[in-house]
């Protein structure tokens, strides 16, 4: 897939800001579908696959913090959280519970097209295009990283990683025993356009360290040198 004509899923209770996401996207030249909340985004998501959602974060009922959270139990697709420029908060527990990206309101028709550029991009990523060749397999205690099917298993088991955690995982191990810094980690996994967004860093450590540690609070396989970076163990 190419990121012309990708399929996104725009879930938004306000009309206003539907209506802005669907004009700006159909004439970017994607497909746009629209749901008015959670319950239906889950429904919609569940029949048809999309190439990314588009998710605000304040609805009624089902919020966006909940409605991605049961996304990703069936669901990698990635998703982009809609939140005020206000609240911080929402963006990082956007990001912990398996968001790719934020986009913050009120927003451009630039910056937005700018940001579901970038993350269709990293969704369809090819290896032959990015950074030094690595080794198809990569294993490290009971992690095993398959940098050709791009899943990651824990002891037999998937990890079942989103798009930009394995993104992470495997810039890390193009560098094993290497620390690199957030803003390495930024480059070589999100790209130009996020220099200072450390948050997105260290939410996705976090979720990666849920779900390969045996011990989240003791690392033995992604760990950290406090005030530098990550790396993983070798």
């Amino acid at each position: 897939m190419t990121t012309e004509g990708a399929r996104i899923l725009v879930v938004d209770d306000e009309a206003r800001y539907t209506r802005v996401l669907e004009t700006t996207l159909a004439g970017a030249g994607y497909h746009v579908v629209t749901a008015a909340g959670g319950a239906d985004a889950l429904a919609l998501a569940g029949q048809s696959p999309f190439d990314l959602i588009l998710l605000d974060v304040r609805m009624p009922g089902l919020d966006g913090l909940e409605t991605c959270r049961r996304l990703r139990q069936f669901s990698l697709t990635p998703v982009i959280m809609l939140t005020a420029l206000a609240e911080d908060e929402d963006r990082i527990h956007g990001l912990d519970v398996g968001a790719d990206d934020y986009v913050t309101k009120p927003f451009s028709a630039g910056e937005l097209l700018a940001r579901v550029r970038a993350v269709l991009r990293r969704a369809t990523w090819d290896d032959a295009a990015g950074p030094a060749a690595t080794p198809a397999g990569v294993q490290i205690g009971d992690l095993r990283l398959d940098l050709t099917a791009r899943a990651a298993s824990v002891a037999g088991r998937d990890a079942r990683l989103t798009a930009t955690e394995f993104r992470v995982l495997r810039e890390l191990a193009r560098h094993p025993g290497r620390v690199l810094t957030p803003e390495q980690l930024l480059t070589g996994a999100w790209g130009a356009g996020y220099e200072g967004e450390i948050s997105l860093v260290r939410q996705t450590i976090h979720r990666l360290r849920r779900k390969i540690e045996a011990d989240p609070a003791e690392p033995r396989l992604l760990l950290s040198q406090p005030g530098v970076g990550y790396y993983l163990a070798g």
